[in-house]
C-alpha cells in the first residue's frame, strides 16, 4: 500500500479543528487526523508491505520548465536556491525554488508526523527532486518488477469468490495518479476524495465507469487535453471530460491523435483540429508535466508493515509529548490486527 501522505495530511488539517493540541499547545490535528485514516486503512484492508510517500519537491523545476504555470497559483514566493539548501523534510530532497502557501501551523506537524512514524517503524519514501506521486509511482514500478513479491494487500474475504489478489494499492485524493491504474500488473488507486470511510476503489472498469476510458494507461492523455485548474494546467480550450474521451479512444493515445493532426486527410473533425492547432504549444509539453515519474530515483527503503512498534519507548514519549496517546493506541492495535489477520490464514 502506497500513501499520498501530502493528500492525507492535508485532508486531517482541514477537516479537523486546530484546538486539538499537544500540552505545549501546538496543534496536532493533522498528525492525529493521518494517524487514524492509516489505522482505518491497515484495519480494512490488512496490507503486508505500506509505505507513506513525501513531496521532496512539491513543484519540481522540470515541470516548471516546461509548464510555468503548474502549480503557480499556490506559489507564495520565489527563491534563488543555493548548492547547500535543502528541503523542509530533513534533506531528502533538493529545495524547490517556489515557497508553497501551506497554514503556519501545518509544516511542523510534517516533521511531527515523520517522527511518529519512525518511531512506528513505518517507511517514509521520497523521490528527491520528485514529487510523492512520482515516488508511488516508482515504488509500485520496483514492486511490480520484482519476482515473486508479496501480495501486498487483499480485496474482499480469502472465503469468498469476490476475492482477489492485488499487488499495489495507492491511496490518494489527488486523480493524476489514476494512471497508475492497471488490473494486468494489479495495481488499484483507493480514492479518498469523498473521505477515507467512503473511498472509491479504483481499477480499469471504475475509471471506465467514471470516464468512458478503456483503462488508467489513458488517463494521462485524457488529463492532457482535459487541463485542470487544481495544478495549472489549461488543458485544450473547448475540450471537455466527454470530447477528451471520445478523442482519446477513437485514435488511442494522444501521440495518434497528434499524429492525425498533422495529417491533412486524417478523419479528424474541422471543429476539433483547430482546437487541437491552437493549443499545439501546450501539447508539446503537457505530456512530461502530466505523466507520473516511475524512473524517479527513490530512496530504499523496508516496506514490510511492522506488527508491534519498533521503537515503543521512544512511541510512548511522543504519544506524550504530542498528546497522542489514543491514536497512537488505536494504530499499534490496528497493526497487531495484521499479525492476527495472518496468522488466521
Amino acid at each position: 500500500m502506497l500513501l499520498d501522505t501530502p493528500t492525507l495530511y492535508y485532508r486531517a488539517f482541514f477537516a479537523l479543528p486546530d484546538s486539538i493540541t499537544a500540552p505545549d499547545g501546538r496543534p496536532v490535528n493533522a498528525v492525529r487526523g493521518t494517524l487514524d485514516f492509516i489505522t482505518h486503512l491497515v484495519t480494512k484492508y490488512h496490507p503486508d508491505r505500506l509505505i507513506a510517500c513525501f513531496d521532496a519537491d512539491w513543484r519540481p523545476a522540470f515541470r516548471v520548465e516546461l509548464l510555468p504555470s503548474y502549480k503557480a497559483h499556490r506559489v507564495v514566493e520565489e527563491i534563488a536556491p543555493t548548492p547547500d539548501d535543502v528541503d523542509a523534510h530533513d534533506g531528502r530532497g533538493a529545495a524547490s525554488a517556489s515557497v508553497e502557501e501551506i497554514p503556519d501551523t501545518l509544516t511542523p506537524q510534517v516533521r511531527m508526523l515523520l517522527e511518529v512514524l519512525a518511531a512506528f517503524g513505518i517507511a517514509d519514501g521520497w523521490a528527491p527532486g520528485f514529487e510523492a506521486d512520482d515516488a508511488i509511482a516508482a515504488y509500485a514500478a520496483l514492486h511490480r518488477s520484482a519476482d515473486g513479491g508479496p501480495v501486498d494487500v487483499l480485496t474482499g474475504d480469502r472465503e469468498t469468490p469476490e476475492y482477489q489478489p492485488v499487488r499495489v494499492q495507492v491511496v490518494t485524493g489527488d486523480r493524476d495518479l489514476f494512471q497508475l491504474v492497471d488490473d494486468a500488473s494489479g495495481v488499484q488507486v483507493l480514492n479518498i476524495a469523498k473521505g477515507v470511510a467512503k473511498l472509491e476503489i479504483m481499477d480499469d472498469a471504475a475509471i471506465h465507469a467514471k470516464y468512458n476510458l478503456v483503462g488508467g494507461r489513458a488517463y494521462a492523455d485524457f488529463a492532457v487535453l482535459r487541463g485542470d485548474p487544481s495544478d495549472g494546467l489549461p488543458g485544450v480550450v473547448g475540450v471537455g471530460d466527454k470530447t477528451a474521451a471520445a478523442l482519446i479512444n477513437e485514435y488511442g493515445s494522444l501521440v495518434d491523435l497528434l499524429t492525425a493532426l498533422d495529417d491533412p486527410g486524417s478523419a479528424l473533425k474541422s471543429a476539433g483540429r483547430k482546437k487541437l492547432e491552437a493549443a499545439r504549444d501546450y501539447l508539446a509539453v503537457a505530456p512530461d508535466v502530466v505523466r507520473v515519474r516511475a524512473d524517479a530515483p527513490v530512496t530504499k527503503v523496508d516496506s514490510t508493515l511492522p506488527t508491534t512498534p519498533a521503537h515503543p519507548d521512544q512511541l510512548e514519549e511522543l504519544a506524550e509529548r504530542y498528546g497522542l496517546a489514543s491514536p497512537i493506541k488505536r494504530l499499534t492495535k490496528a497493526l497487531a490486527s495484521t499479525q492476527a489477520k495472518a496468522d488466521s490464514h
